[in-house]
């Protein structure tokens, strides 16, 4: 599955290596409401050609009218605030109160090496920051164990670029379609799984790939890094229990199996006594989600994405 990071960086590589002289534009900070969150980008061309998007239209077509009209020096990054008035605000479409900074840069040859780096670090799953030197203009790289959060300084930017989190549904039910359309949403990558093919043709949820197989298999294949996600959904032990042998000995972020406390109880002794180290155990997550009371498909759901997003808030703090 393609993001819309990977399009816009592929697309200023290639017309950096074209010697179009490329404009890369990114939201450095937010004060308040913010249309697009931090990281977001627009590249773009003199001509008008762009790929990407900041705000959803007036923040794009100013830089462009400032970019046209020579009023961007070519040679250093500058970083250019929006919203610095309730005028500018209602003008750009911005939130009353909302600021946003944004990094503009011209790139060229210099560049490919990190341009690079980062189409490598999405394809090939790993991460990598690239450092900014505003007085220089000149962008480094090194790689990072994981994920780290754009920072800006007063002179200089750490970016990070890398894979998605990729989640891998087992089961292709009514929660794992609630569940799919809320992390997607939410920017992540979803795979669905079933042994049943019957289960597979009879997908209503959002557009994603329907893996039939092995769940021990699909795991091994296209969950087993660390910024994969696994989740039993079935109900079937023969299936769910598969996958979660496979998905326990992996270097999987997150590992859940839906179910009730007697239901997990239950499946931790099966799980020991299929000799699974106590270790690999630890790292389940069951009963899946927070305890908020869900009942419903979509209420368990939430329940789901809200522990996903507690915990990765809490490991990048």
């Amino acid at each position: 599955m393609r993001t819309l990071e990977l399009d816009i960086l592929e697309r200023t590589r290639q017309w950096c290596a074209d010697g179009r002289s490329p404009w890369l534009c990114t939201i450095v900070q937010a004060v308040g409401s913010s249309p697009r969150p931090v990281g977001s980008m627009l590249a773009c061309l003199a001509d008008g050609e762009l790929v990407g998007s900041l705000s959803g239209g007036c923040v794009e077509e100013d830089l462009l009218e400032r970019i046209q009209g020579g009023a961007l020096a070519a040679s250093l990054p500058r970083v250019i605030e929006y919203g610095v008035s309730p005028e500018e605000n209602e003008k750009l479409g911005l939130p009353c109160g909302g600021r946003l900074y944004v990094l503009v840069q011209q790139l060229g040859d210099a560049d490919l090496p990190w341009l690079d780096a980062a189409l490598a670090a999405i394809t090939q799953r790993h991460c990598i920051e690239r450092h900014l030197d505003f007085d220089t203009g000149i962008s480094t790289t090194g790689e990072v164990p994981h994920f780290t959060h754009l920072a800006l300084r007063e002179t200089s930017l750490r970016q990070c670029f890398g894979p998605r989190m990729r989640m891998l549904l087992v089961g292709a039910g009514q929660l794992a379609q609630s569940l799919a359309e809320l992390a997607l949403a939410m920017d992540y990558e979803v795979l669905v799984t079933d042994t049943r093919q019957a289960m597979l043709d009879q997908w209503m949820g959002p557009d994603v790939p329907l893996l039939q197989g092995m769940p021990d298999d699909i795991v091994r294949e296209h969950a087993a890094d660390h910024f994969s996600i696994v989740i039993t959904l079935t109900h079937d032990p023969r299936i769910d229990d598969m996958a979660l042998m496979e998905a326990l000995q992996t270097d999987a972020w997150y590992i859940g199996a839906l179910g009730s406390v007697r239901t997990t109880e239950k499946r931790l002794q099966r799980l020991r006594a299929l000799e699974l180290e106590e270790r690999a155990i630890a790292k389940l997550r069951a009963p899946v989600g927070l305890p908020i009371g869900s009942k419903t498909p979509l209420e368990i759901a939430v329940a789901i994405m809200a522990e996903l997003t507690q915990l990765r808030r809490a490991a990048s703090t």
